[in-house]
Order: C-alpha cells, then sequence, then structure tokens
C-alpha cells in the first residue's frame, strides 16, 4: 500500500465491521484500507457499471458518467475532463476477449453532499497472443445522484498492470489487532532478537498497520498452509505499527533501512540477523501490493533470507 502516490488517499478505517472513513488527498488511486464486510458494500449503480463493462457496452457506461460537469478521469499520464475516457477504457478492455471480471469493493466512503466514494480493485483476464492473461487495475470512483440517476464524477485509475496467476489468500475478516500499539516496537523487536539468538532464526520486521488491507493479505500469507511452515521453521516476525496516519516508528524504519518517510508504502520489510545486523531492507516497495505479488514471490523470499545452514 503506498500511502504517497498520485490521486486520492482515503484515512482511516480502523474497524473491519465499522463503515469506512476516508477523505481525499492527493494520489492517483487509494490505498487499501480495511473497510466493511462485504455484505455492507452493495451499491446498485456499481453493479450496473460492472454489467457494462462485462458486456462492452460503452453507450451503456457513458450513461453512468457525469458530463454536465464533464466526469474527471486521473491517470498517471494526467486529468482529462472528457466524459468518454473510461467508457472507452473498458469497452476496448471488454473488447480484448474479457473474462472473469471482478470488481472488489476495499472501502466505502459516504461523503458530504451525497457522493459515495469508492474504493476498487478490478481484475480479469484479457486474451493476448500468449493465451488468456490475468491483469489488475486499482481505482477509485466518485458517485453522485442526479435527479433519480446515479452519476460517476470523478475517477482515478492506475495503468493495467499484470496480476499473477496465483493470488495471496485474502483474509475473511483482518485482524484489527495484528499490529500493536506503535509504542511497544522496540521491545518487542529486543524480545525477537533474544529468541532467535537462541533457536538461530532471522526476525522479520513488518512495517504496517492495521488499516491496510494488504497489510492483512501479506500476514494471512504466512499463515496459510504453503507458507507458514517456512516461516515457522526460520524466523521470528514481528508487526511494526506505523499508526494511524502513517507517522509512527519511521526513524525506526529509518534504522533499518526502509525508506518510509518520503512515501509510506506498506507492508515494508526488514530480515534482522540474531545481532540485529540487517540482512534485507525493503526499498522499492515489493511488498506493498498485494494485488501484484503470489505465493511464488513470498516464498522466494523466505528462502533467499533465511539462516544459512
Amino acid at each position: 500500500m503506498k500511502i504517497n502516490h498520485v490521486v486520492c488517499v482515503f484515512a482511516l478505517s480502523l474497524c473491519w465491521q465499522a463503515a469506512a472513513v476516508a477523505q481525499s488527498a492527493s494520489r492517483p488511486v487509494a490505498p487499501h484500507r480495511v473497510s466493511v464486510p462485504p455484505s455492507a458494500t452493495a451499491f446498485e449503480p456499481l453493479d450496473r457499471w460492472k454489467a457494462a463493462v462485462i458486456a462492452g457496452n460503452q453507450t451503456a457506461l457513458a450513461a453512468l458518467y457525469a458530463t454536465a460537469p464533464p466526469a474527471q478521469t486521473q491517470t498517471p499520464r494526467g486529468t482529462t475532463a472528457d466524459p468518454g475516457e473510461e467508457p472507452r477504457f473498458w469497452s476496448v478492455l471488454a473488447a480484448s476477449g474479457l473474462s472473469d471480471f471482478q470488481a472488489k469493493v476495499l472501502a466505502v466512503e459516504h461523503r458530504q453532499g451525497g457522493a459515495v466514494e469508492l474504493v476498487l480493485r478490478v481484475g480479469g483476464k484479457i486474451q493476448t497472443n500468449s493465451g488468456a492473461q490475468p491483469f489488475i487495475v486499482e481505482m477509485h470512483q466518485r458517485w453522485m445522484r442526479e435527479g433519480r440517476d446515479w452519476r460517476i464524477v470523478a475517477t482515478g485509475r492506475d495503468d493495467l498492470a499484470a496480476s499473477p496467476t496465483m493470488r495471496l489468500p485474502e483474509p475473511a475478516e483482518p485482524n484489527i489487532s495484528l499490529y500493536p500499539p506503535p509504542d511497544g516496537a522496540r521491545t518487542e523487536i529486543r524480545a525477537a532478537l533474544a529468541a532467535a539468538a537462541a533457536d538461530h532464526k532471522r526476525v522479520i520486521l513488518v512495517f504496517g498497520a492495521n488499516w491496510c488491507y494488504d497489510c492483512h493479505v501479506l500476514d494471512a500469507a504466512f499463515h496459510s498452509k504453503e507458507i507458514a511452515p517456512l516461516v515457522n521453521a526460520n524466523y521470528h516476525v514481528v508487526h511494526i505499527n506505523v499508526g494511524d496516519d502513517g507517522d509512527k516508528n519511521l526513524d525506526l524504519a529509518e534504522n533499518y533501512g526502509v525508506p518510509l518517510r518520503q512515501a509510506v508504502r506498506i507492508p515494508s520489510l526488514a530480515v534482522l540477523a540474531p545481532d540485529g545486523k540487517v540482512v534485507f531492507s525493503q526499498k522499492q516497495g515489493e511488498f506493498d501490493d498485494s494485488a501484484r505479488i503470489g505465493p511464488a514471490d513470498v516464498i522466494e523470499f523466505l528462502n533467499k533470507w533465511k539462516p544459512r545452514s
């Protein structure tokens, strides 16, 4: 999860059972906040949008975007006020042999003025010369009621990106106490290093937060049937809380070579030897987007940095 990016940032949503609370700042795609359960995210206009995308119906899609004033779309290449931008993008995607289309709602915000803002992770497969290839798009949509109808008035969308064929397991209900209070981090690291010195394992520091959806996905992977034995045999895992606003323990991350001050990209990992020496520190956001890594990537990482026999 990247906190500093280019279009819209959504604020803290601490409880899986509570409605997501968010506020706009500036980034292209909202981060993956722990939000409401799927049963609470029903929004009928989104169902119509998904149906139009699957059908490749550009006319039906266009009817869902505001024209007066025109819907705004922001992508990594900039902002446009052309309300036909998104209908064209999705209809062209559908024409590329779209299949297995899904739009997962990660967060919902009911804003002042009646607007509804959705954080989405959209994925599926498209046909290429090499066959069906999985893809992922991360985005947000802001909907407003116009008379009796809903229209999309703003969209922030990342580029189409390849998605691993095998995805990391997602928790049915994230543990909102996964990350303990930030001020206990140093004590927990000392305890983990002492345990590692006794059993000759290494320590993984996972910088993250309870509101970070991708942090919960990584933890679910660490506890999965396929990966847990590798973790348990070689590592002690310490969850380091960066706080509700992503401003805690940044000095600690810096001490271990994890650069979070300029852009809080979580989860971010560091691997320590029992003497506290840094064996590896994440610098390129390798784990901050669970949609773009699979079990094989996690297994490769754990095998690479486990203790040498």
